[in-house]
Parts: C-alpha cells; sequence; structure tokens
C-alpha cells in the first residue's frame, strides 16, 4: 500500500513512515523540504500519483491566530481536492484529544476547522485524536514560566510517547477508514503541575506552581479538559520508563 505521509519529515511523521516501511509499505514522506507545499499546492498531483492513503500529520509554522487558521484551512483545502483528483481512499489527520472543549483556544479553533473540512470532502476519513505527548513537557514549562516560576493549570492530562502516536497512526492509516475520531493516549493520568515537574531536568532550578488561572497556550482548563473518553485507545509506554531511557 502507498501511504503518502503529509508533514512526513517532522517528529510524529518521520516515526511513521518508518514503522509503516517497517510492516512492508510503500511510505512516502511529502514535506517542503521533499518538494511538496500544502500551502500552494506545489508537488502535491505527483505524490499522490498511486497512493491508497494520505496521512496528515503537518503543523502551522506560526501559531498566531490569523496565521494558524490560514494554514490549515489552505493546507488542508488543497490537500483534499489533490486526493479527490487522484483518487485516495483514505484520509487520516492527527488532532488533539479536547479539541472541541477548547474553541476559545486560537489553534484548537484552527484544528477543528481543518476537521469539519475532512468531514465535508466526501473522502473516507480517520481523525486521530491523541494526547500531548511527554517530549513536549518542557516547550509547555517554557511557555508558562515567569521568572523563575511555572505556572500550569489545576487540571489533569494524560501524555503519552510520540512513538504511540505514530504507531496509531499507522494502524489506523492501514484499516478500515472509521468516517470518525479515534482517540488515544497514555496509561496514566496526572496533576498538570505533576508532569510538568517531572518532565524538567533534574537540575532545573524552576519551581512549578498549580494554578486554576493558569492558561493552556491561551485556554483556561476545566479538570477533565484533556482527558480522553471511555473507549480511548490506551498506549503502554509510561512516563517514568520514557524518563528512564532520557537518562
Amino acid at each position: 500500500m502507498k501511504v503518502v505521509v503529509i508533514g512526513g519529515t517532522g517528529l510524529i511523521g518521520s516515526k511513521l513512515v518508518g514503522k509503516l516501511k517497517e510492516h512492508g509499505h510503500e511510505a512516502v514522506p511529502a514535506a517542503p523540504n521533499t518538494g511538496v507545499n500544502t500551502l500552494t499546492g506545489e508537488g502535491l498531483a505527483e505524490v499522490l500519483q498511486g497512493a491508497s492513503v494520505v496521512v496528515d500529520v503537518s503543523n502551522s509554522p506560526s501559531f498566531e491566530e490569523k496565521a494558524v487558521m490560514d494554514f490549515f484551512r489552505t493546507s488542508t483545502t488543497n490537500l483534499l481536492k489533490a486526493e479527490a483528483d487522484t483518487g485516495v481512499g483514505h484520509h487520516v489527520a492527527l488532532s488533539i484529544v479536547g479539541t472541541e472543549r477548547l474553541e476559545e483556544n486560537a489553534y484548537f479553533r484552527a484544528k477543528l476547522a481543518q476537521e469539519e473540512l475532512i468531514k465535508a470532502s466526501g473522502i473516507p476519513y480517520s481523525i486521530v485524536h491523541a494526547t500531548q505527548f511527554f517530549e513536549f513537557a518542557k516547550g509547555i514549562a517554557d511557555a508558562s514560566t515567569e521568572g523563575d516560576v511555572v505556572r500550569v493549570p489545576d487540571a489533569k492530562i494524560q501524555p503519552m510517547y510520540s512513538d504511540d502516536v505514530a504507531a496509531q497512526l499507522g494502524r489506523t492509516a492501514v484499516g478500515t477508514p472509521v468516517n470518525g475520531v479515534v482517540e488515544v493516549c497514555g496509561p496514566e493520568a496526572f496533576p498538570f503541575d505533576e508532569f510538568i515537574r517531572r518532565g524538567l531536568a533534574a537540575d532545573d532550578p524552576r519551581t512549578v506552581v498549580a494554578d486554576p488561572h493558569a492558561r493552556y497556550f491561551g485556554s483556561e482548563l476545566e479538570e477533565s479538559s484533556l482527558l480522553p473518553g471511555p473507549d480511548a485507545n490506551v498506549a503502554e509506554t509510561r512516563f517514568a520508563d520514557w524518563l528512564a531511557r532520557k537518562q
């Protein structure tokens, strides 16, 4: 099966390409640095020739409100049109657990707009909602730091390893389109501050504080805003094991 991975040279995309190849599929990474640009349409028709599945794990280079909305609308529109023209039979997109609950967040609004375009396209599809990745704990801390204090929401989070995200995307890509959403998450839910505290290096001097009014990339969270539903696919890798392998 030929599977084209949009954003196939990034963190998730490169892992997904590798996993698909391990299982005998023709996995083609597509990104601006491979000559494929979903914003302009450059290279799309050529790379999609003969493809059965497209997996979109691309991301906006800017999270500014207008830029991120323009990226997902334009990129997804161009991609879906090219898929329709070349006969692609399954569109898979990576999105985020909790997207529909955090519409005041510009990034989440843009992801919702992307999902609506996919649902309305007429192309069989599967949308994978993943929880936050282990790898992004430090980045979240950096975005939430004031002086030497990291203020994070008083909520829970059920993060997961990027390898497990890629594995779920691979299973979804080679399976039957669900024409709906598949959720995937890590095996453990933590208080947000515990996740960040454990994710920072042992020699990091910052103090991590749970604050009910702290915002998560612009959004105030309820306790369960970022938690998956009861039917989510639970990945195997535990945060402690991932941290131990990092050291």
